[in-house]
């Protein structure tokens, strides 16, 4: 039987978010928003929530006299990646 697919991370745009971030371990507002080809407005509500999920933290604050976001990956955003990507592969048959 197939597990049901988490509906957080099966989304294209959260699920490239998560996806850089499980291989960098942190980015900025501008990399992802580049990476993506997402607008701020539609790249900040994926943003929060996969903050609300407490998949990723974001820290504001300034870098050389600019607004300065940074996202980072967090132990439960790195365990349900690996679970999705455990249920794409059954699905798979792998």
């Amino acid at each position: 039987m197939y597990k049901k697919l988490n509906p957080i991370l099966h989304s294209e745009l959260r699920l490239a978010i998560v996806s850089f971030l499980v291989s960098k371990g942190k980015s900025d507002f501008n990399e992802l928003k580049e990476l993506t080809n997402a607008t701020s407005g539609n790249l900040s509500v994926q943003l929060k929530k996969l903050e609300k999920e407490e998949y990723i933290s974001i820290t504001k604050g300034f870098l050389n006299n600019y607004q300065h976001t940074v996202i980072e990956i967090t132990e439960k955003g790195l365990d349900a990646f690996e679970e999705y990507v455990n249920a794409i592969k059954k699905y798979l048959g792998k």
